[in-house]
């Protein structure tokens, strides 16, 4: 490798072929559009899959409507719980860009599995109209049932790794404490949500069209050739990439070590002068790679991990006996526990965009034209649509301009950015239930309060239902981007992976207990309505959405208000430059030289 004066080492990150990767050579936003376009094309991959595998298990595997819904909830959920797995892999074995690229292959040959058992009717059950009442179908089952669930597992395996390492990997590529390349992977984290967008978009409109009009065989078969251009764009970035050298042990493990060093030693007593604590020696070998965290005032019972005793000594177990640095990391990822717990009712809210106003929209008139009808399935491009409007103008306008005023990279703090997403959401859902009341109030004032859904819609546009979706559009834009921000600038450089896995589980535990709510909210309110509930039956011109929405509405500002509570006291770990960070750029030429010529 070529050298020159303006050649830059950066410490913990290597090339493709396993050396020092310097600034001028790799990383930046160049090296950052391979991973943001593997991404779009990913998403482009899925997203049509998510919205339109009820419809695929349902009327041609033939499961029960309940069950299938059932089966794509398992599916989604599996997808957010694997990625907390594959992060782990990630930091500590497999590295980020390895897991990406293997994660795409295993997602590839899911796809080609599914495409194959959809083309071919000897891997489904005999053809058969299930909406017949007189119809008696066979459902998917043996051999057939098992390649169906091979695939769409190892979908979700990829799926989950992608999550997992996409983020982190992309962020790699800038150094956070390099001003430039700060504000630069800000724009990163806004333009990884813009490559959901855009991929999303055309999976929820061309490839949702292509498998309700053309067949699910040539759509699965869509989503497997987004998915191939995907692993080969990945690949393609590899000349320009920083690559995150792994440690070879679980991080997680030694945040679990302090936990249980902390229970251990809860007897014993707290020095007044925290340099009494145990820490590696800067001067041993074993420091060489080690990132050196300060001693921090917080959460001081966890310090009892690091004390040292008679009978606890240097060359005690890990188990017993904990570095400072290891507390520290401990404490980050402690202090982001509430922040993290914030952020799942936005979720929730979120969980009822894609069910019950997907219910709304399907009761409304959805003629886009006089020859185009919007499918119900595809209302979700609403607040994509809005999405890919608001980024660039966000990205490119706003941010520059109050940066003027804050002179913070991101414009905002990143507390700030994902607080005002959480109010937003409320603001969304007293939207859907203003919006709500008047989908009614146009049923009753028709009377047509016992109107079939799509086949006698109601005199209302669905596209009334564009304000909630606006509204929690621009949410998403704050919340879900600031904490990617959050996560991976605050996390140890070791478990950054498993940093975009707080918001991937944020969001699982969101749809968890968005379930868990409708049901509460149904046994307690059964006596208010004749279906036995708020949300109970199949006619909405019946039910209290409206009620439920302004529940949620309420909800969202008590969380809000204790998000100000915890936001308030959080501290940001410092992002100074430590002495051991900084390199002498001649000793890492002469040090790196002196490797090739061996």
């Amino acid at each position: 490798m070529d050298l020159t004066e303006t050649d830059v080492f950066i410490r913990g990150m290597v090339d493709w072929k396993g050396r020092t990767a310097t600034k001028n050579k790799h990383g930046g936003m160049k090296a950052a559009m391979f991973v943001l376009a593997t991404f779009a094309f990913e998403n482009m991959a899925n997203l049509g899959l998510a919205v339109n595998f009820v419809t695929y298990f349902n009327g041609t595997m033939h499961f029960d409507i309940d069950e299938a819904a059932n089966q794509v909830t398992n599916f989604m959920g599996t997808c957010y719980i694997l990625s907390i797995i594959m992060a782990v892999l990630a930091d500590a074995y497999t590295g980020r860009f390895r897991t990406i690229l293997i994660a795409a292959c295993v997602e590839c040959v899911g796809l080609a599995l599914l495409t194959l058992q959809a083309h071919y009717p000897k891997f489904q059950p005999p053809v058969c109209n299930i909406f017949l009442t007189t119809s008696n179908c066979e459902k998917l089952n043996g051999g057939n049932a098992v390649l169906l669930f091979v695939s769409i597992y190892l979908l979700a395996v990829g799926n989950g790794g992608i999550k997992a390492a996409v983020p982190s990997h992309g962020a790699d590529q800038f150094d956070k404490k390099d001003l430039k390349e700060a504000t630069q992977m800000s724009t990163f984290f806004n333009w990884l949500l813009l490559g959901l967008v855009v991929g999303g978009s055309i999976g929820l409109t061309f490839f949702v069209w292509v498998q309700d009009n053309k067949g699910f065989d040539k759509g699965f078969g869509l989503s497997f050739i987004a998915m191939f251009l995907g692993a080969i764009i990945i690949i393609s970035g590899l000349p320009w990439y920083r690559i995150h050298v792994v440690a070879g042990s679980s991080a997680i493990t030694e945040i679990i070590q302090v936990y249980v060093a902390a229970i251990r030693n809860r007897k014993l007593r707290l020095p007044e002068d925290p340099s009494e604590l145990h820490e590696i020696s800067m001067d041993s070998e074993a420091a060489l790679h080690q990132d050196f965290l300060p001693h921090r005032d917080v959460y001081r019972w966890l310090d009892k991990a690091a004390i040292r005793s008679d009978n606890n000594d240097q060359s005690s177990s890990p188990w017993k006996l904990c570095t400072v640095t290891q507390v520290e990391n401990a404490k980050i990822l402690l202090a982001m526990v509430p922040v993290f717990l914030c952020t799942i009712i936005m979720t929730l809210c979120l969980a009822q965009l894609q069910t019950f106003s997907v219910q709304q929209g399907a009761t409304m008139d959805i003629k886009l034209g006089n020859s185009f009808n919007m499918p119900p399935a595809s209302l979700p491009i609403i607040p994509v649509v809005f999405l890919l409007i608001m980024i660039p103008i966000y990205d490119q306008i706003l941010v520059p301009w109050v940066r003027k005023y804050t002179g913070i990279p991101t414009g905002i703090t990143y507390l700030q950015r994902v607080g005002a997403g959480l109010i937003l959401s409320a603001l969304s859902m007293s939207v859907a239930a203003l919006v709500e009341v008047k989908r009614k109030n146009v049923a009753k004032h028709h009377n047509m309060l016992d109107a079939t859904p799509v086949l006698q819609p109601l005199p209302i546009s669905v596209f009334w239902l564009s304000f909630q979706y606006f509204v929690f559009g621009i949410a998403d834009m704050f919340t879900y981007v600031g904490l990617l921000e959050f996560f991976y600038s605050q996390v140890p450089q070791s478990i950054k992976s498993i940093s975009s896995c707080f918001l991937w589980s944020s969001m699982a535990f969101g749809y968890y207990l968005s379930s868990i709510t409708v049901k509460i909210v149904n046994q307690a309110t059964k006596g208010a309505t004749e279906s036995k509930g708020w949300l109970a039956g199949n006619n909405l011109n019946w039910n209290h959405l409206e009620n439920f929405y302004w529940m949620l509405a309420i909800l969202s500002v008590i969380n809000f208000t204790i998000y100000l509570f915890v936001a308030s006291r959080y501290k940001y770990r410092s992002q100074r430059l430590d002495a051991e960070d900084e390199y002498d750029t001649h000793q890492m030429r002469t040090s790196n030289q002196s490797r090739e010529d061996l």
